[in-house]
């Protein structure tokens, strides 16, 4: 019975490691985005520059970058409060693109695009 305890702790144990490798992880995942994630972020984006928003968007989306694991989590965690006023799919996928590094620099970088002047050209 000892031994029996002993493996499940060891799975456990093995378990949170790869959380926490992932919780920490500093590369991006080499996955790319589905086009459902990126329509998703075009949006997104679309919608803060529309509402004029995209400065203070992009400089909150910088500072808090870091802690975008953190925020996916407490999406995940607050999605039962939300479904009256939000879809429950679309709150669910943001928090999954949260959990990944990548995604907070490309909704930047999306938001750049969208309110740059239309007759500036890219560097």
């Amino acid at each position: 019975m000892r031994s029996l305890f002993k493996g499940n702790a060891a799975e456990k144990l093995a378990k949170v490691r790869a959380g926490l490798r992932h919780a920490f992880a500093v590369e991006p995942e080499d996955q790319l985005f589905s086009i459902d994630d990126v329509q998703l972020l075009e949006r997104i984006a679309e919608t803060i520059v529309k509402r004029g928003m995209a400065a203070p968007a992009t400089m909150f989306l910088e500072s808090m970058g870091p802690m975008n694991f953190l925020g996916s989590q407490a999406l995940h965690f607050i999605t039962p409060i939300i479904d009256c006023a939000f879809d429950v799919k679309e709150v669910e996928q943001v928090a999954r693109l949260l959990e990944r590094r990548d995604t907070v620099t490309r909704l930047i970088l999306l938001i750049e695009a969208k309110s740059a002047p239309k007759g500036a050209t890219a560097q």
